[in-house]
Formats: structure tokens, sequence, C-alpha cells
């Protein structure tokens, strides 16, 4: 009996011991590694403030022939160097990132060492607890004996106590070193989406360096030329139409417009509103197609069909807002389309329709921002199916689910997020391929707007 009591204690030591052991992660870059790449960045720092100089006096001369070229070739290896510095940057965080690893992985070890320990504690506490005093008093040799094994179950029990508290911490700091490892994950994810970005700038900028460099400087008829085609392709982007549901299309020029002024108020690039608005107008056939007939039940109509839809908007968590927010603006509800739901049968699996206007927000959601949107458009009251105002919204809806942050991945997934409610997720297709096909577009977009800044 006593030798169960102090194999016992003993396993609360070894555990304990095993787990407040100091974790020494392997160094995935050594000292001079490390003091190479601190080297190298400081190095690029000064590289790209020297060509940011070289931009800045030369944009004086951004109509000439040699300012272009100079302008070009300055943009290229400002980028060339922070490509590089990138590099540096992605370099330090990998192994940043393996030591992490690293270290996640003792803490697991230790901690599964941990719970192994504390199942045998506790299987063999409670086989000397099912046991009687009298059992206890037979098996012991002497009262001594007896009472010495009375002591360790004491010192076994408290023991135990410590070693629980011990593993909830390393389970805390386990969480905790997780979460810090998917943010440095994402960054480093951001780091290389940026990397790519400027390697394609570097490319359309050397395209573009070669075709003014066989351009001489007796030849202005054929810069003159180049200006024509630039001027040209600005006003066509311009005048491109903005494709937008459950209202006309509104030109590029507008969207633009509405969509910088609601980044100036939220933080939300502009490329990314314009790419979740152009997103949502290519998705969905019904959309913007149906009336609610009754406000009671939902139930509506196909706008052009008069096919009859069950539950085309939830009552009353939509219908009631729905209901005030079309009387505000002395629009008829009976005849003011929203999207259909997709099927015509209402069934349990089956989601609702009733979304509104070009940013397609259900009225519930629509009456959340009201307030927010009056104050940022100086409205009394904000009206879904007016472009800039749903431009305003979408944009306010992307803040709050994190797109302010400007970098890939969050922009990723507060495009996600928009089209499901859940972050991208490589494990469920059909929501991280909305987020990249947002990225998409947006990259599209911002392609667009650089060249009209430089128009």
């Amino acid at each position: 009996m006593r030798s169960l009591f102090v194999f016992l204690a003993f396993s609360v030591v070894l555990s304990a011991s095993a787990l407040l052991t100091p974790i020494h992660a392997e160094a995935f870059l050594t000292d001079q590694d490390r003091t190479r790449l601190e080297e190298e960045y400081q190095k690029i720092q000064t590289e790209i403030a020297e060509w940011q100089k070289v931009l800045d006096e030369t944009r004086a001369k951004k109509n000439t022939l040699q300012g272009d070229v100079t302008s070009l070739n300055a943009l290229i290896k400002k980028a060339e160097a922070e490509i590089r510095q990138r590099g540096v940057s992605i370099s330090k965080l990998s192994d940043e990132i393996k030591r992490k690893t690293e270290l996640i992985s003792s803490y697991e070890e230790r901690l599964e060492r941990g719970r192994e320990s504390l199942a045998e504690m506790l299987r063999k506490q409670q086989e000397a607890d099912e046991r009687s005093l009298a059992e206890l008093v037979l098996s012991a040799d002497t009262f001594s004996t007896l009472y010495g094994d009375i002591e360790l179950i004491a010192v076994v029990r408290r023991d135990l106590q410590l070693l629980f508290h011990e593993v909830r911490e390393i389970k805390e700091l386990t969480e905790e070193e997780k979460k810090n490892l998917a943010a440095r994950r994402d960054q480093e994810l951001d780091a290389k989406y940026d990397v790519e970005q400027s390697r394609k700038q570097i490319a359309q900028n050397e395209a573009e360096k070669k075709k003014l460099l066989n351009i001489t400087r007796d030849q202005e008829k054929t810069y003159s030329t180049v200006l024509a085609e630039r001027q040209r392709r600005a006003e066509q982007i311009r005048s491109a139409l903005f494709p937008l549901r459950d209202t006309e299309g509104i030109s590029f020029s507008v969207a633009l417009d509405a969509a910088s002024r609601a980044s100036q108020a939220t933080g939300v690039r502009a490329s990314l509103i314009l790419a979740i608005l152009s997103q949502e107008s290519d998705l969905g056939k019904n959309v913007g197609s149906c009336y609610v007939t009754d406000l009671e039940s939902g139930d509506g109509a196909g706008k052009n069909t008069g096919t009859v839809f069950q539950r085309v908007m939830k009552s009353p968590r939509d219908t009631q807002p729905f209901e005030r927010i079309t009387n505000a603006l002395g629009l008829p509800w009976a005849v003011t389309p929203v999207s259909c739901p997709l099927g015509r049968i209402y069934t349990a699996n089956r989601g609702f329709g009733g979304a509104m206007g070009p940013s397609q927000f259900i009225p519930s959601t629509w009456q959340l921002y009201e307030a927010r949107l009056s104050d940022k458009l100086g409205v009394q009251t904000a009206n879904p199916w007016d472009a800039q105002h749903a431009i305003m919204a979408t944009a306010l809806y992307l803040e709050d689910l994190g797109a302010d942050g400007a970098t890939y991945t969050a922009e990723r997934n507060a495009a996600c997020r928009y089209y499901s409610g859940r972050s991208c997720d490589n494990r469920r297709p059909s929501n991280s391929f909305y987020g990249d096909s947002v990225i998409k577009k947006a990259e599209s977009f911002q392609e667009n707007i650089d060249f009209l800044k430089n128009i």
C-alpha cells in the first residue's frame, strides 16, 4: 500500500517538474545571419529613400519625355528595392514562424505528458479512495505506516491540484502561441502578396519604359500620339458602365468618385469597395426580381412573371423594417423590388430573399447602418436603392468586417465574411472562391485607378 502512494507522489513531482522545465527552441538563423539581414534591410531602406528623392525631383517634368523616362526608371529601381526589402522581411518572418511552431510542439508534447500523468494519478487515487478505513488498517504493517500512508494521500491530493493548475496554464499559453502564429502567417501572406504586386507593377513600368525609350527627343509628334492614347484610354475607363444590382448602371467615374469618398470615411480601399459591388452585380439571375405581397407572412411574387414565392422576406424581422424604410422614402412597399429566394416553396434549409438595392442589404441589417449612413452622407434618410448610398453602406460594412486593415488577408477575409459570414477557409471552396474573386477584381480596379491618377 505504501509503495503505491510513494509511486504516486513521485509521479506528481516528475510531471510537475517536466511541465515547468524551460524550453529552448532551436535557432533556425544564426546570429551572423540575423546581423546580415539587418544590415541588408537598412541598406535597402536607404536605397528606397534615394529613389524616392529622384521621383520627387522629376515630378515637375511629368509631361516631358525625359521626365517620364527618369520617373519610370526611379519607379522600377524603387520597386526592385522594395521587393528585396520584402524578401528580407519574409526570411525573418519565416524563421520566427519556425521557432514558434517548434515552441508550440514542445508545449503540446508537455501538455500530453501532463495529461497522461494526471490520468494515472486519478486512477490510482480512485483505487485508494475505494478502500475502506478497515482495509487500510489491516493492510498497514504498523500504525506508523498507516499514518504515513494517510499523510501521503494528502500530499498527492495537494500536488494533484497543483498539477491541474500547471496544465491549465500550459494550455492557455499554447493557445496564445497558436493565435500569435496564425497572425504571423497572415503577415507572411500579406508580404508575399505585396511582393507579387510589386513585381507586376515593375513589369508594366518596364514595358512602358521601353516604349518611351524608342521615342527620341525630336519625335514630339510620336510622343503626342502616346499621350493621346493615354487620354483615350482614360476616357474609356471613366465612361465605362459600372453595373449595379437593382438599379441602372452608372459610369465608372461616378462609381469611383462615390467609392473614393466612402474610402476616406472608412479607410477601406476604393478598389475593394468597387470589387464587392461588381462581384455582387454578377451573381444570381433572380436578384431584385420579386415583390413582397404580404407583410404578415413575407410571401411575395415575381416582378415580371407574377410567380408566387413563399416567404420572400423573413417576417417580422425584415418585413417590419422594410415597411418603415419604404414609407420613409415615399416608396410603395408592394411594388418595390427585392431579391427572390432560391426556390418558390419554402423549406427548412432554404434561405430567404428580400435583399435591397445594389449592396443587397436585408432590411434588418440596413437599419443597423441608417444612422451612420445619414451622418456620413449628410442626408436625413438613407436610401438602399440609391447607388451613392449603397456604395457608402458597402464601405461601412467592410470596415466592420476588418477590411480597413488594407492587407491582403484582411481584405480577403472581409470579402468572405461579406458573402458567408465566415473568414476565408480553403476547406470550403465556395467561400474562399468568393474572396479570391473579389481580390482579383480589386487588383483590376486598382490598375485603372492608378492609371487615371497618372494622367
